[in-house]
């Protein structure tokens, strides 16, 4: 998850719906915090999309579809890419789960492999799942996704030889907010991460530092403003939101090269940060699975 991004794909705001008002209409069902502005939301998506361009990556937009909503900007969720094929996932929020149809008509336009498929009672999301390293995935056991759903991708993965773990997560906000494992974490290079420590489990520290993580703690003060959802870009480069200044000057004065976009509508008004706006198809260190 932290090699030299590649090939990405994501949803923009247009294709989400973001400027159609039935779609837009339901924002606070889906935990907005305010109406979406669109212009201002596809306005900091074209920036984010520039960031990842100049940093090399090769960005394809997913297709609309009427079946999606304002949630599908988040395109992180719905599929998890490993070096088998691609796991078509199960949403833990019932308003997501047609974005799995999308996943697999845009990887099959891409002829991109399928390794399997997450089902019902099963639910899981990509945000819950990071992957240590090439053999080790660990998912976040929580509202978003459940124990039956980390079975079914272990199943699919144990024939690969890959190991996968489970991580409890806090109750937190409650099950009508966004709490993924990654709301807690992201790696930032092969032996650091960015946590919001006092949220973490015991087991999911003492894990982690057995592994031999060093670890940034996030500015508490930014926890709401989703400090630490950040991207890595390999090469100790990083893409952030642009609103958590304290946050982002930790990260470089610990010596990463921080890039930023403006996130205010579209990350902090829906909850997803770099990470959630982007699915990685392609890395060029493969490190790890995604």
């Amino acid at each position: 998850m932290v090699g030299s991004l590649q090939r990405v794909a994501v949803c923009c705001p247009r294709s989400a719906g973001w400027d159609s008002p039935p779609v837009a209409g339901n924002w606070r069902e889906l935990g907005f915090f305010h109406q979406p502005d669109f212009r201002t939301a596809q306005a900091q998506h074209d920036e984010l999309c520039g960031e990842l361009e100049a940093a090399g990556a090769e960005v394809l937009q997913m297709p609309a579809s009427r079946r999606l909503s304002l949630d599908a900007v988040y395109a992180h969720d719905a599929s998890l890419t490993t070096n088998f094929g691609a796991i078509i996932l199960n949403p833990g929020k019932l308003n997501r789960v047609s974005e799995a149809d999308a996943h697999r008509s845009f990887y099959r336009s891409l002829n991109l492999p399928l390794l399997g498929e997450i089902t019902s009672p099963g639910a899981a999301e990509a945000g819950d799942m990071i992957w240590l390293d090439a053999g080790t995935l660990l998912i976040g056991l929580g509202f978003r996704t459940n124990a039956e759903g980390i079975a079914q991708v272990r199943a699919l993965l144990a024939p690969q030889g890959v190991n996968v773990l489970s991580a409890p997560l806090p109750y937190g906000p409650g099950p009508s907010a966004c709490l993924h494992l990654m709301s807690l974490i992201s790696l930032l290079d092969e032996r650091s991460a960015l946590v919001d420590l006092p949220w973490l489990a015991v087991e999911t520290v003492e894990l982690l530092k057995a592994r031999g993580y060093n670890f940034i703690e996030i500015e508490y003060s930014e926890r709401a403003t989703l400090a630490c959802n950040v991207l890595a870009l390999g090469e100790r480069r990083l893409l952030a939101i642009a609103e958590n200044k304290k946050t982002n000057e930790k990260l470089r004065e610990t010596g990463f090269d921080v890039r930023t976009f403006a996130g205010s509508e579209l990350c902090i008004n829906g909850s997803g940060g770099p990470t959630c706006l982007t699915r990685p198809l392609a890395r060029a260190k493969n490190l790890s699975g995604d």
